[in-house]
């Protein structure tokens, strides 16, 4: 029996590094823009070869051309998502600076009368 090689277990809460997002990010880049130049091979094929509905598969093809780039480089410059607790720390330190330059709020000083009070005067004055 063939013992597959485990995984190594994740021991940190760290992000990847660095380097492993730029390699992921230029992986998906390269893939996308070989599929830009697959749309324009297929393009020329489409043309020579003369297949029905030329026009619909001509459209996607050049679509293909001018969105992917666009497609690839936002991905490209796109960063993992974050994770609960780093949103949770972001949301943190937002409401530390919010409470850091909002001033603080006096209480006004309310005038509380008791009213046993005044009935014991007005009994001392009758």
């Amino acid at each position: 029996m063939k013992k597959h090689p485990e995984r190594p277990v994740l021991i940190t809460d760290a992000a990847r590094s660095q380097d492993d997002q730029l390699r992921s990010r230029q992986i998906r880049y390269v893939s996308m823009m070989s599929v830009r130049a697959l749309c324009l091979i297929l393009g020329g094929v489409l043309i020579s070869a003369q297949v029905p509905l030329l026009p619909v598969w001509l459209v996607l093809c050049a679509l293909g051309m001018v969105l992917l780039p666009w497609m690839a480089v936002l991905i490209a410059n796109d960063r993992p998502p974050k994770t609960k607790e780093e949103r949770a720390a972001d949301a943190a330190a937002r409401e530390d600076v919010r409470r850091a330059l909002t001033p603080p709020v006096e209480e006004p000083d309310y005038i509380t009368i008791d009213s046993e009070v005044v009935d014991e005067a007005r009994r001392r004055t009758d």
